[in-house]
């Protein structure tokens, strides 16, 4: 009896320790839409122009499940309980499909695949190297976007380096501004393209 006794305290121990252990679940984050702009891109088959907007490559450090704080000039932290809802190169890809649509009302954006390849004549390929938190309160997203046509010459290349103050602190804000960052980047491409048109 006095070994039953033992054995059911030690379960319920265990017990115990695992739901302290296990803390609250993770908090999931999705890119916020596009800040202020409503749709407005002609997605139907007779729209004046085409354009192919590729996944984005992710900076290895950035390929990863949790939001990305950079705690000091040289240290990166990966969040364990503030995640990605979906990856986030497709997010930044559906984002900027989107946001690109919006600025550019005579485009058909379309995603990547090779039927959408033959049948546009401008590839929008970008590289992302940073999109996280800063220790300073800032959202910073960078990297490099290029632009060519269906033969692969390059039309048009620059880099994006983008910085957004945090509203307060927190994850959500930091995901919120990061999502402007992205609505600023889709500006700076949307120009471009319209002054190559």
């Amino acid at each position: 009896m006095k070994s039953l006794k033992v054995l059911l305290a030690a379960g319920l121990s265990l017990w115990l320790a695992g739901c302290v252990a296990s803390g609250p679940a993770p908090s999931q984050y999705t890119l916020p839409a596009d800040a202020g702009r409503q749709p407005g891109g002609i997605a139907g088959a007779d729209a004046e122009y085409r354009l192919v907007v590729t996944q984005p490559r992710l900076a290895r450090f950035l390929d990863v499940d949790g939001l990305i704080l950079q705690l000091d000039d040289i240290t990166l932290n990966e969040a364990n309980h503030h995640l990605w809802a979906a990856p986030i190169d497709l997010q930044l890809e559906r984002g900027l499909r989107t946001r690109l649509a919006a600025r550019l009302p005579h485009t058909r954006v379309m995603h990547d695949d090779a039927d959408s390849r033959r049948r546009a004549p401008a590839v929008l390929r970008l590289e992302v190297d940073r999109f996280h938190g800063r220790f300073d309160g800032r959202a910073v997203v960078g990297g490099q976007w290029q632009l060519s046509d269906e033969g692969g010459e390059l039309l048009a290349m620059a880099p994006f380096n983008v910085e957004v103050e945090l509203a307060q602190d927190g994850y959500p804000a930091l995901v919120r501004a990061l999502g402007r960052g992205w609505d600023q980047v889709a500006d700076e491409i949307a120009a471009e393209i319209k002054r190559l048109r």
